[in-house]
């Protein structure tokens, strides 16, 4: 995948599981103690950080509520949440707004190289 080369990371193994609604709440209550709905986590198994192994987990329920609210298909909403996945699998972080700032030029940037 261009994303990792450009981030200068090797791709050992990602998998993206494709779930519902309620079963990413219950991936977000078990592991990481949060009792809301998201659109994706992001696990990083890893045991080097220049050699990537991920787990990504999308709710497509999310994915589609979220791209209704934002005006946009579905498939476009899906393609920046599986950028976005694998820009964490790199180090990038978004709790705060300069680093969700920064997340979002990173997905904009990669969703322009790959839908040209």
């Amino acid at each position: 995948m261009l994303l990792f080369k450009k981030e200068n990371k090797s791709l050992a193994s990602l998998n993206y599981i494709f779930c519902n609604d309620k079963r990413l709440l219950d991936i977000n209550q078990q592991y990481l103690k949060h009792d809301y709905y998201t659109d994706i986590i992001t696990f990083n198994l890893s045991e080097d950080d220049n050699k990537i192994t991920g787990e990504i987990y999308i709710s497509v329920d999310r994915v589609k509520e979220n791209a209704r609210l934002l005006g946009l298909s579905t498939v476009s909403e899906l393609h920046r949440v599986i950028f976005h996945g694998a820009l964490h699998l790199c180090g990038y972080k978004d709790k705060t707004m300069r680093e969700k700032t920064k997340m979002r030029r990173k997905e904009e940037y990669y969703l322009s190289k790959h839908l040209s």
